[in-house]
């Protein structure tokens, strides 16, 4: 299942780190910021609060979560006045998802003044909660994996909480529940588990030879992906030291396996693997994890996930309180160190200096936050483009739209040579549970391995968080979301207006997949239904702000790497899924985490590798 994204799909946390490696091989990463090329545009460590009880839990996310629109088609909350809103921060931040507040909350790690704008109601972008009738609804992130972990191979969200000295309650677990063509099997993360799934599937000696030849092949790998951690890595001639200088002795030591982890992992599955069975489980996994099959995921991500998933006494983590906690640790993360995390802030255009740099946003009722050192977009290549061409429109001097028009111009360039991969579509229910035998975390259905995992329709994810933390729903009750992941193309649902019957009609249409995955995974949950909402790439589109509803970019391997937090307009940087290391929960934590360093001193950033024991 795909790990952890903004728009989530469910899988392990492929670590970026390996995608470091590849880029290292690949193209050195020291490139200074005006020369990394963008398609889009003091050692602290305050104590975590203890655990609350889930009644009080329960509480603060109702507070937190109040004014959060769900993924139905209700009116944007109102833009507050411009009144103290205006002021002045080092950094501002356009957008709250984990890639925004992981550079946030490390920029103030770093001891500078941070802002973070959000146009939603509440924080977190595709991590965003929202409750209706006491159920607790998840929009994006549900499978977890490292949350704990330290030393390089770990989570780059654990690096990043671990610097801000803030720690999560992780519940653990290790089962999830597989249905696909062959039949329905529980299946558990581990060394030799998966020989007990080709038992179930009627595999026999030939498969389980391809497996076990499968794990001795990626052992090496795995090692190889883990060497560099994506927490040392900055975009300018400091990464000698933070990164290359650093690590060099193991990067050499990585050698060739290195060098295999640039490619895609259908050349090291189809070298090693005939059994069909294990080629498509393999595929499954893939593109879970990057949106893509195995000829279009780049090998370092299988690498790592496999090392996580095939290894002795390996858990997954459920974080108390869902997505929402990750959430309101990182934004706790920048307030105590008197940063501000605006919500209903929504971004009209960035300003600039009489140089043409950037140095500020305006907001939608008047107010402006003016950024002395930068400004960060969290938005999407082709949104972050679109605004620049806005900000370009509306600048109050002709001096000042040009180097807009100019970036724009460059930015959009780039953003239109970028593949897109589809949208979701997204069922969310809240239902009664009694007299029902307690049902599995997590469920994985594939409907025909013949249309391929990327098809329309094919593949749902669902997960009931409350089977874990049943602070996530009313006593008696369970929450489910299930979703197709990044399949539903944005072209169906193109013009239609959100209140027509057509509208309405082709949501039920094209919800019965997720309805039917459901009642798999809870037989005759229509009928202990109490709240039931659907949301579609036009939803997608609205509430995160994402263009066409997009999971993110659809970079395959070998054709193209991730570009870094630097773009064509001075002082404007970027991070999340359209900046390297990509899509993915860990891989937006360390593109933040990469834009943080590139803007922080170097004896900075050193200092912090240390405190992290790196």
């Amino acid at each position: 299942m795909r790990l952890q994204s903004p728009p989530v799909r469910g899988a392990p946390a492929a670590h970026p780190g390996g995608r470091a490696i590849a880029r290292v091989v690949a193209a050195a990463p020291a490139a200074a910021p005006g020369r990394a090329s963008r398609a889009a545009a003091g050692a602290d460590a305050a104590a975590a609060a203890p655990p609350r009880p889930a009644a009080a839990r329960r509480q603060q996310r109702r507070t937190a979560a109040a004014a959060t629109a769900a993924p139905a088609d209700a009116p944007p909350a109102p833009a507050a006045g411009a009144g103290d809103r205006s002021h002045e921060a080092d950094v501002v931040i356009i957008g709250s998802g984990i890639g925004g507040l992981c550079c946030g909350a490390l920029l103030a790690r770093y001891g500078l003044r941070v802002t973070v704008c959000e146009s939603h109601s509440v924080a977190g972008g595709a991590a965003h909660t929202f409750e209706r009738d006491g159920y607790h609804f998840e929009s994006g992130p549900s499978l977890y994996s490292g949350m704990d972990s330290r030393g390089p191979g770990a989570n780059p969200l654990a690096h990043v909480f671990q610097a801000i000295g803030e720690d999560l309650e992780l519940i653990k677990y290790n089962e999830w529940n597989v249905l696909v063509p062959e039949g329905q099997f529980l299946t558990r993360i581990g060394n030799d588990n998966f020989f007990g799934v080709l038992d179930a599937m009627g595999k026999g000696p030939a498969a389980k030879r391809d497996w076990a030849r499968l794990q001795e092949v990626m052992k090496p790998l795995a090692r190889a992906a883990t060497l560099l951690p994506p927490v040392a890595i900055r975009f300018d001639p400091g990464v000698v030291v933070s990164a290359l200088g650093r690590y060099l002795p193991q990067l050499l030591s990585g050698g060739a396996d290195a060098l295999k982890l640039t490619g895609p992992f259908s050349k090291i599955l189809d070298g090693t693997v005939s059994d069909p069975f294990i080629k498509n489980w393999m595929n499954l996994l893939c593109f879970l994890l990057s949106g893509l099959p195995a000829d279009g995921t780049i090998a370092a991500e299988v690498a790592f996930m496999f090392d996580q998933w095939y290894r002795p006494d390996c858990q997954l983590d459920f974080p108390v309180g869902g997505s929402q906690a990750m959430v309101q640790a990182l934004v706790r993360g920048i307030e105590k160190r008197s940063g501000r995390v605006l919500t209903n802030a929504h971004v009209e255009r960035i300003t600039t200096d009489p140089s043409g740099r950037a140095d500020g946003v305006a907001l939608r009722g008047g107010a402006r936050v003016r950024a002395r050192r930068a400004v960060v977009s969290n938005a999407s290549a082709w949104d972050t483009a679109r605004l620049v061409r806005a900000s370009a429109a509306g600048a109050e001097a002709p001096s000042a739209a040009a180097p807009l028009r100019r970036a724009a111009d460059a930015m959009e360039r780039s953003a239109g040579a970028m593949p897109a991969c589809p949208s979701f579509m997204h069922l969310h229910v809240g239902f009664d549970a009694a007299g029902l035998p307690p049902p599995e975390l997590h469920h994985i259905v594939v409907n025909s391995w013949e249309r391929g995992v990327d098809a329309e329709q094919n593949v749902v994810l669902v997960s009931i968080p409350s089977v874990v933390d049943p602070s996530m729903a009313p006593p008696g009750k369970h929450c489910l979301h299930a979703y197709v992941p990044a399949t539903e193309p944005y072209s169906l649902w193109e013009g239609l207006d959100r209140r027509s019957p057509e509208y309405a009609a082709l949501k039920e249409e094209r919800s019965r997949v997720l309805w039917d995955a459901a009642e798999r995974a809870v037989p005759g949950i229509r009928a202990r239904a109490e709240v039931t909402m659907v949301g579609t790439p036009l939803t997608h589109g609205r509430y995160l702000r994402r263009h066409r509803g997009s999971y993110g970019p659809a970079i395959r391997a070998g054709e193209g790497l991730f570009p870094g937090p630097s773009t064509p307009l001075p002082g404007l940087y970027a991070c999340g899924d359209s900046t390297f290391p990509g899509i993915g929960l860990p891989a937006v934590a360390a593109s933040g985490a990469v834009c943080a360093n590139t803007l922080a001193p170097l004896g900075a950033h050193l200092e912090l590798l240390g405190a992290l024991g790196l």
